[in-house]
């Protein structure tokens, strides 16, 4: 496991109108490791998540001040669509509702690299197999590569949106609540990928589930009222919280 930062977040306060959501965040989040974070809706989790790869840009009325440097490089100072878009080849994102496309397995897959990258159909295949088997998809999907992404159940298509982010080698994956539409196996699936692939990527990750976080994450934070209350490794978090707040809400009193 890598010990370099993979993102470090500088007195980040974020705002939608008048309305500040985020105030003065300051997080280092280090390569190829589980980070979670947790706090109630509303708390400010979300679109700190969204700022990573400037998802928020699309909301008119946002505004961040401060600072977001991935790999050294502060994302916020260039305002060019061409880097927008390098940037978000850098940084993918899993939403919380699995969104294939309403076509074929494979048609999925290629999308992503036919955009970006050219290539021989069979060099775009070999990538999509590849990036399947990473997935653990690719055995139970093997046989209907060409059928329609939507036949899939919803662990399975979730599956294939990670598969999909992978065909253009991010950096980071920025998971917002990714299991929370999912039954118990298929969240117990995406957990086991998860932690498979922070062996390659830097993951982070927006959950409600205490269990989850627990279970999987290297670090943590808590944010309340948008601020972050708390934040070290998961295992400190969880067992000594140095902050009564946060003992509270792990412990669900508020």
């Amino acid at each position: 496991m890598g010990n370099n930062t993979a993102v470090s977040i500088q007195d980040v306060t974020c705002c939608y109108s008048a309305n500040t959501v985020l105030n003065n965040v300051n997080l280092e989040i280090p390569e190829n490791s589980i980070y979670a974070f947790i706090g109630p809706s509303g708390c400010g989790k979300t679109t700190l998540l969204r700022s990573l790869n400037r998802m928020n840009d699309f909301v008119h009325s946002f505004k961040l001040t401060g600072k977001v440097e991935i790999g050294g490089e502060d994302i916020y100072a260039d305002n060019t669509a061409k880097y927008k878009e390098n940037l978000r080849q850098k940084v993918g994102m899993i939403f919380q509702q699995p969104n294939p496309l309403p076509t074929s397995i494979l048609k999925n897959m290629y999308l992503p690299v036919k955009e970006h990258f050219h290539g021989s159909k069979e060099s775009f295949y070999n990538m999509a197999v590849s990036k399947l088997k990473m997935a653990s998809l690719y055995d139970e999907v093997c046989d209907r590569l060409k059928k329609s992404a939507t036949f899939l159940s919803g662990g399975q298509q979730q599956r294939l949106c990670i598969a999909r982010a992978l065909m253009l080698d991010p950096q980071i994956i920025l998971f917002d609540e990714p299991c929370s539409a999912l039954d118990p196996i298929s969240t117990f699936k995406i957990e086991e990928l998860l932690l498979d692939l922070k062996e390659s990527y830097t993951i982070i990750m927006v959950t409600h589930n205490m269990e989850q976080a627990s279970r999987i994450s290297d670090y943590t934070a808590f944010f309340y009222k948008g601020a972050v209350v708390e934040n070290g490794t998961t295992e400190q978090l969880f067992s000594a919280p140095r902050e009564e707040l946060t003992q509270n809400y792990l412990t669900g009193r508020f």
